[in-house]
């Protein structure tokens, strides 16, 4: 569960280590990060090949220490990807761990969106934006989309309680706002978006992974830990 907030200094502490502190939340389930990374990504590229969408472009939006660059590079399309966040300190770790040709990582401020990106991609990060600056941060990815662009928009689902008791194991989440996918699509749409679908995911801890068959035909339902609101710019 990446993270971002318009406080950057506050995650500038947690740069170093941020995977370490993830990790012990998330050992409750017995997976890694790595698990829930590319369970995102690949439920969305199936999404994605289903609009018969192949971006060539792809924000990451609080992308914090990068780690889902190279995953989203894996794409069809072998999009390029702006990773972008407030924390000066997690951005210099993206650059060191994951720049490369085609991936490229600025603050928020840096980069100026001009309605070029195909794909905007967030995980867990407007739980961390304040109330008020919610709209202004769906405003700079729409801004940052071009027309017909899809944004990705993931969160931790709080009507699960595992959600809530992993959140309060993570330093970095314990206070957080959480938003509620009825909340989450209302500003969204507010926003100027056109939402797709609503899916859940990762409902077993790997104790139970024998039942996982089970989670695409529930992925309607509000159950997962975590939710993907898939939405589009007109």
């Amino acid at each position: 569960m990446d993270h971002s907030t318009t406080d950057g200094q506050e995650f500038d502490s947690y740069a170093q280590d941020y995977d370490a502190a993830l990790a012990r939340g998330l050992s409750v389930s017995g997976e890694d990060k790595e698990h829930f990374a590319r369970g995102r990504i690949t439920w969305l590229s199936e999404y994605l090949k289903r609009l018969r969408q192949d971006p060539t472009s792809v924000m990451d939006f609080g992308c914090g220490t990068g780690s889902a660059a190279p995953l989203l590079r894996d794409l069809d399309g072998d999009p390029r990807v702006v990773g972008v966040d407030t924390s000066a300190e997690s951005l210099r770790v993206a650059r060191q761990s994951y720049g490369a040709e085609g991936t490229q990582f600025f603050t928020l401020n840096d980069y100026r969106p001009n309605e070029e990106i195909d794909l905007a991609y967030c995980n867990g990060v407007f739980h961390h934006i304040p109330l008020d600056e919610r709209a202004a941060a769906v405003n700079y990815v729409y801004r940052a989309l071009r027309s017909g662009g899809v944004f990705a928009f993931w969160e931790n689902n709080p009507w699960n309680p595992a959600t809530r008791y992993v959140m309060s194991r993570i330093p970095f989440d314990r206070d957080a706002i959480t938003l509620s996918p009825l909340e989450s699509r209302r500003m969204l749409r507010a926003g100027g978006f056109e939402v797709l679908g609503t899916d859940f995911l990762f409902i077993f801890p790997r104790a139970l992974r024998w039942l996982r068959f089970i989670e695409p035909k529930v992925a309607k339902m509000p159950l997962g830990t975590q939710y993907l609101v898939l939405c589009r710019k007109p």
